[in-house]
């Protein structure tokens, strides 16, 4: 398992991603039934350091002439994702980015921790195929208040060119990812909050 861990002095294992009374889980992969051990791996980013905010990177809609506005930064335990939807000029999106380490050809799920504020957001992957970068992503409902760890499929994931589906894509493999991060497009406009406890991708 390669992860991104929140709290380096903090051990989140596996079986940190456990049924929690207080937290929400979503339904197992179809394919997840396999009684497989996943390996744990180093640590690929230290989220207990402040500076490594410098390392998101926020994608706003000014890049087509909206004024959204965007932002990452640490809150004692999690990385904070905030901001304000502005609807000005056909705007309507944010997004946060962070780099990801090689991964191994063998892994095929990614598993987040989050707490959101009941918008619907999109889980980003930035792929380099051929030498062409390729957005991917995979919707999730968010519970206002409410912890949630959820999990998904890389081959899930959808392809998609400035909001449309590619439908001839290469199905996502975890070579290809560069990136990962989260984005939320909504015609509401107004302040949102996604809590990121840890992001992390297993075979």
């Amino acid at each position: 398992m390669i992860k991104i861990a929140v709290n380096a002095l903090l051990s989140f294992s596996c079986s940190g991603f456990a049924n929690d009374k207080n937290m929400q889980v979503n339904p197992p992969l179809s394919h997840s039934a396999s009684t497989k051990t996943e390996t744990q791996q180093p640590s690929m980013i230290d989220f207990s350091k402040p500076q490594e905010h410098i390392n998101w990177r926020i994608g706003n809609d000014n890049v087509m002439g909206g004024k959204s506005q965007g932002n990452v930064a640490l809150k004692e335990d999690h990385w904070l994702f905030t901001g304000n939807i502005s609807l000005e000029n056909n705007g309507g999106f944010s997004s946060a980015f962070y780099p990801v380490q090689p991964l191994g050809q063998a892994t095929g799920t990614v598993r987040i921790d989050i707490q959101g504020d009941g918008h619907i957001y999109q889980l980003r992957m930035v792929a380099n195929i051929n030498g062409e970068r390729v957005y991917y992503y995979h919707e999730f409902n968010t519970v206002a208040g409410q912890r949630q760890r959820l999990r998904f499929a890389l081959a899930d994931f959808q392809a998609t060119f400035r909001g449309r589906k590619i439908t001839n894509a290469p199905v996502l493999k975890a070579e290809y990812i560069n990136e990962v991060g989260f984005l939320l497009s909504t015609k509401q406009a107004g302040e949102f909050t996604l809590s990121i406890f840890a992001i992390d991708f297993v075979t």
